[in-house]
């Protein structure tokens, strides 16, 4: 084995064919086939070359390679310790075979993760990253609703003004992630919530300026979605793409339970504006980091993508630009509406929404009141279906991706893993709104079990657009989200407005989510279908 240490102050590449004759080292060598890439960079980088010798030869002074490297050294004089390079020729004697040349490179540590696993990771990242600027004024909306003299109708209200960010932003969202990329998109979505989350308390006093920030944040959030859909659905096989949606969106539990565990003692010990001001530089300690991390492979040459569904498929920016003008006309609006499997998953996001965005918004302040619990213990029992969500989206992920790795129909098993996200918090909010003498720590544990395993739905729902087409998947996550996202617009507030008028917790919370639970299950299993559609040739 051979120690080099290269400084490249340029690009160079040198190639090495058979009967190629080289001197390195004072070492005379023939490769059968081998090559060496050096890239741009003011730092000394050192490699380990590995070399079978085919043969030994003489080398004249003029079949020397041209000096097109500086500072090349032996290593005999970076660290005599190692050994002379008349040692090395030694050691490597009359060994025959085919050349190997490999480089023992070790940073950045991410350096040999394969491109789609580094996106999938800070995909999930900004995942987590989202969903904590999302709880974060459930939390915060109880001392706010108190300084302010807010009612339930006025803190719904306000909760509410991010859905109508959040609905805005989906088409949009969808419609340029296809035309600029996934990647591009999620930089600006994180961008935007970020800056609009530490501008926050600013604003708080002032109400439609507080409501501004909250929906801008919602559209900065609503791109993001698509944008995700977009990366897995041109990097991700279909034989993966259970397990990395899971991971993704999986992220939005691991954000709830973060910024509900980290909001409490931010609240009490430094005020409600702390929690913006934080959560906010996390988003953009994000963007920046991002940044670093695309400069940092962009100094390397990309080796091709082995997956013909990699991520390269992006288009460059002006490309992008050329084709801003003509891309709604091309999109295949009439077949999409045109499908019932469409219309399924349309009214299966709808259902979900209208469970899952009420009880992100409320809870907290169930626990708080119904079950006499204060803010440290309604904030940290509210993390516990989310943080049994991150086990249960692991286990429905291997599952689903199991069953069809063996064979089951596709269909089959996105229609499986729907269902029980639907009818597992139907049943367990039914329990909870019943007046069954049950102790406040039961209730809790019955509805973590039921919206725990409402996350299934990321092995069913959320796989569909994928399946369909891969080609349209950020486009068709963009029409179910935006319908998605009126639960949170309506529902949220009414939540409010039904509690101020009944005092029902059952009736304002629980009833209208069984509901949408149980007619959602109806539809997913009458219509939803994972077979794949040509939308292009039906249109």
């Amino acid at each position: 084995m051979a120690n080099l240490t290269f400084k490249a102050e340029s690009f160079s590449f040198l190639s090495h064919h058979r009967n190629t004759q080289t001197s390195l080292l004072n070492t005379t060598t023939s490769f059968k086939t081998s090559s060496l890439r050096l890239f741009h960079s003011k730092d000394s980088l050192t490699f380990r070359v590995w070399c079978s010798i085919k043969e030994k030869e003489n080398v004249t002074e003029s079949e020397r390679v041209p000096d097109v490297l500086t500072g090349l050294k032996g290593v005999d004089e970076l660290d005599p310790k190692r050994g002379s390079s008349l040692d090395f020729e030694q050691k490597l004697g009359n060994d025959s075979g085919s050349s190997e040349v490999g480089f023992d490179w070790n940073w950045p540590p991410w350096k040999h993760i394969p491109q789609r696993y580094k996106l999938i990771g800070t995909t999930s990242l900004a995942f987590v990253i989202c969903n904590m600027d999302k709880v974060n004024l459930s939390v915060a909306i109880i001392p706010m609703s108190h300084q302010f003299g807010w009612n339930a109708s006025t803190a719904g209200l306000v909760q509410s003004s991010f859905f109508w960010g959040y609905a805005l932003s989906q088409l949009p969202g969808g419609w340029l992630s296809k035309i600029f990329g996934g990647r591009k998109v999620l930089k600006f979505g994180v961008l935007t919530w970020s800056i609009a989350t530490a501008l926050l308390p600013f604003l708080a006093g002032y109400m439609p300026g507080l409501m501004l920030s909250r929906v801008l944040v919602g559209i900065g959030e609503g791109v993001s979605p698509s944008a995700a859909t977009d990366l897995i659905a041109r990097s991700i096989p279909l034989e993966e793409r259970s397990r990395a949606v899971a991971f993704v969106f999986g992220g939005l539990s691991v954000g709830s339970v973060i910024g509900l565990l980290l909001a409490p003692p931010l609240i009490q010990n430094f005020g409600w504006a702390s929690v913006f001001y934080i959560f906010g530089f996390l988003g953009l300690a994000w963007f920046l980091g991002f940044q670093y991390l695309e400069e940092g492979q962009a100094s390397h040459t990309a080796k091709p993508a082995s997956r013909p569904q990699s991520i390269h498929m992006e288009k460059s920016f002006s490309n992008s630009l050329a084709e801003l003008g003509g891309s709604l006309k091309d999109v295949p609006w009439k077949a999409f509406f045109r499908t019932p499997s469409v219309w399924a998953m349309i009214y299966a996001h709808f259902c979900g929404s209208w469970g899952h965005y009420n009880c992100l918004s409320w809870l907290p302040s169930y626990f708080s009141e119904e079950l006499s619990l204060n803010l440290t213990e309604a904030a940290w029992v509210s993390i516990l279906p989310p943080l049994a969500s991150v086990f249960v989206t692991s286990f429905a992920a291997q599952l689903a991706d199991n069953l069809i790795a063996s064979g089951v129909e596709t269909t089959t098993v996105r229609k499986i893993c729907q269902t029980i996200a639907f009818l597992s918090p139907a049943l367990c909010m039914t329990l909870s709104s019943v007046d069954l003498g049950l102790p406040p720590w039961e209730i809790v544990g019955i509805l973590t079990g039921g919206l725990a395993l409402s996350s299934f739905a990321l092995s069913g729902l959320y796989c569909t657009h994928q399946d369909m087409s891969p080609e349209y998947a950020s486009i068709l996550l963009g029409i179910t989200n935006t319908v998605g996202a009126i639960p949170g617009i309506v529902g949220v507030a009414l939540t409010g407005y039904l509690l101020d008028t009944t005092h029902s917790w059952s009736i304002s919370l629980f009833a209208p989510s069984i509901f949408f639970y149980l007619t959602g299950t109806i539809v997913w299993l009458a219509f939803a279908s994972s077979k794949p559609q040509n939308f292009s040739n039906t249109d």
